[in-house]
């Protein structure tokens, strides 16, 4: 039996996806949602990259979006593991876990690593 345990090569593909969710999680928290000056500009009416994707981030995390989507991608990596869907569902994980939706993308993350005790698909 052969457990679905990804390579060294999707490995550093897997720390490539999570870092760089992370990354961009961490910098629309601290530098676009919760920076003081960059929603007093934005609520004025500025008009930038910036504000727009603070405008998409606040509507998806609002709605559970980044949380819902990383619980269910992870439970079907879960029932179906590959290495495509385990690193979508590991980017909506790191999203939901900094980005205020941490209840349900707590779960997708044991959900991930549940799916890594599961066999792997058959290759024909």
């Amino acid at each position: 039996m052969r457990l679905f345990l990804p390579s060294a090569r999707a490995t550093n593909w897997l720390l490539i996806v999570g870092f760089a969710a992370l990354g961009y999680a961490f910098y629309m928290r601290y530098l676009g949602i919760e920076n003081t000056q960059v929603g007093l500009a934005c609520a004025a009416g500025l008009d930038t990259w910036l504000c727009w994707s603070r405008r998409i981030v606040v509507a998806l995390y609002q709605n559970s979006v980044f949380g819902g989507g990383a619980l269910i991608v992870a439970a079907v990596n879960v029932l179906r593991p590959t290495l495509l869907v385990f690193a979508v569902a590991l980017a909506l994980t790191c999203l939901g876990v900094v980005l205020y939706n941490v209840g349900l993308a707590s779960v997708a993350a044991a959900l991930l690593v549940l799916s890594l005790a599961r066999r792997a698909p058959e290759t024909v």
